[in-house]
């Protein structure tokens, strides 16, 4: 009898063991599947003005960017990716919304970008994501020092930012909901990747993925603010200039590398702390990484001084644009030369993150050729200038496409541009009109024209587009007026009518 007893409980022992077992198993397989179905964190590390070839890696012999240099061999190198309109505020609209300026009317800085655009951060917010932001905006337009509420965030609840500042060795910002303007204590792009550093310490191991937005003002110019340790590398007189640069640029040229290559090894610096903190947490595993700039930089090229952009030429719309992601393997270093541009990189992020594309979104998904980079592909990507503004008024608006070999652009009054690339890297033959060229120029404005179609636009001059959009600019500097808000007279420009 005790036998039997005994035998019965050993059994019901042995299920309830193997119950246990089964169950510990369940677990540690559903906290496996949980972790391989995170979804990835991304960490965007936007920069500004810092144009395609100003990287060691691009080839400049004279720039140093080491820990760039050294991600490019662990990323996927966009060589011609482009700033859809090379100019802040289009640019980062363009981004956020993954929709052209033309669609969404944010086509001049210091514009408000409605409430009703849906948003990167939006999107990811919806998804489960932490969003987090630091830097420069440049989307709130209600003045440049302004606090920005939460309501006018656009998504992002963590909030470490400014409208837009160039001051890098007193940098203001907003720290969250705290309506006090706060100084960064030393050189912006150390003091943010610093303060970055930190958030990803604390969400490192959260079971929530995060959206963090790295938005570093530099190597926009002051350039001469840029740290002497950096400016000491670059002698003025040792630095080579490309043969687009006219004579008449050349001193002023050399005299404005000195700082913009400073500030830019000096943000490589920056930005190397926030690779290897990534590292450090083990998060490259799980984590989406993209390095790239709103826009470029003329510098002398073309007899086009310093400091411009807004052009179709490639100093100004060409941007570097490095993006790692989850399980890379040997994609790691590769080159796509397809052309990519601003709002195909919405919908790639949230493909490669497994989320929906909303229908409003106009950009190509490019989540594919991320994933299989061939340096054989090509496609055309569209550029354009809806109404030059402020230093470039007297520009003509232009719309263009760039595919891995050419350059085509128009303006109201007819094509203006047709370079070969790849023959002519610094754009000095324009083969408009060339006999030989004829064919190719009607495919690239097929090409152009059915670009524009998709998105139901043509080109059209400046007047029209700051009517249909209800604009004015002030002529004193021919721009969106920014500067009376400082004092208490600004008005709030957007795209739709907004109440303040």
């Amino acid at each position: 009898m005790k036998v039997k007893l005994f035998s019965t409980i050993l059994l019901v022992a042995s299920l309830a063991l193997s119950g246990c077992k089964n169950e510990v198993k369940t677990t540690i397989e559903t906290a496996s599947e949980n972790s391989e179905s995170k979804k990835p964190n991304i960490v965007y590390i936007l920069t500004d003005q810092w144009r395609g070839s100003a990287l060691g890696y691009a080839g400049n012999p004279d720039v140093k960017t080491p820990n760039l240099d050294a991600f490019a061999k662990e990323s996927v190198n966009f060589k011609n990716a482009v700033s859809v309109t090379p100019v802040c505020t289009p640019h980062r609209a363009a981004l956020l919304t993954g929709r052209f300026p033309t669609t969404t009317g944010m086509f001049l800085n210091d514009l408000y970008m409605p409430a009703e655009e849906l948003t990167m951060a939006e999107i990811y917010k919806e998804a489960g994501y932490n969003t987090a932001y630091w830097g420069k905006w440049h989307l709130d337009g209600h003045g440049r020092s302004t606090f920005i509420p939460k309501e006018r965030r656009q998504g992002f609840e963590f909030w470490r930012a400014l409208e837009c500042s160039h001051n890098y060795t007193k940098m203001p910002y907003y720290d969250n909901d705290d309506s006090e303007l706060k100084y960064w204590e030393e050189y912006s792009p150390f003091a943010i990747a610093k303060d970055a550093n930190k958030y990803l310490e604390i969400h490192a191991k959260d079971k929530t993925p995060f959206l963090a937005f790295i938005s570093i003002a530099t190597p926009h110019y002051p350039h001469n603010s840029a740290p002497k340790k950096y400016k000491d590398m670059y002698p003025p007189e040792e630095l080579i200039l490309n043969p687009n640069v006219t004579k008449d640029q050349e001193e002023r040229s050399r005299k404005e590398l000195q700082g913009y290559y400073a500030h830019i090894t000096a943000t490589d610096e920056a930005i190397g702390r926030i690779l290897n903190k990534i590292k450090e947490l083990e998060l490259t595993k799980n984590t989406i990484i993209v390095f790239s700039s709103d826009h470029g930089e003329m510098m002398g090229a073309h007899g086009v001084k310093a400091f411009t952009k807004q052009l179709a030429w490639d100093e100004s719309i060409r941007v570097p644009f490095l993006i790692s992601y989850p399980s890379i393997g040997e994609h790691k270093g590769k080159t796509v030369n397809a052309p990519l541009t601003t709002p195909d990189i919405l919908p790639s992020l949230l493909s490669l993150s497994n989320i929906e594309i909303p229908e409003t979104i106009e950009g190509e998904n490019l989540a594919k050729l991320i994933k299989n980079p061939n340096s054989e592909a090509d496609r055309a990507a569209l550029v354009m200038n809806v109404a030059p503004f402020g230093a470039n008024y007297n520009d003509p608006p232009y719309r263009g496409i760039r595919t891995k070999q050419y350059t085509y652009a128009i303006t109201p009054d007819g094509p203006c541009m047709l370079y070969d690339n790849v023959k002519d890297p610094y754009q000095q033959n324009n083969l408009l009109g060339k006999p030989e060229y004829a064919k190719l120029q009607q495919d690239l404005d097929t090409k152009l024209h059915a670009k524009l179609k998709i998105i139901g636009d043509q080109i059209r001059p400046r007047d029209y587009y700051l009517k249909k959009w209800n604009y004015k600019l002030s002529m004193d500097r021919k721009a969106i007026d920014w500067w009376s808000f400082n004092k208490g007279k600004g008005v709030v420009q957007s795209p739709k009518p907004i109440i303040n």
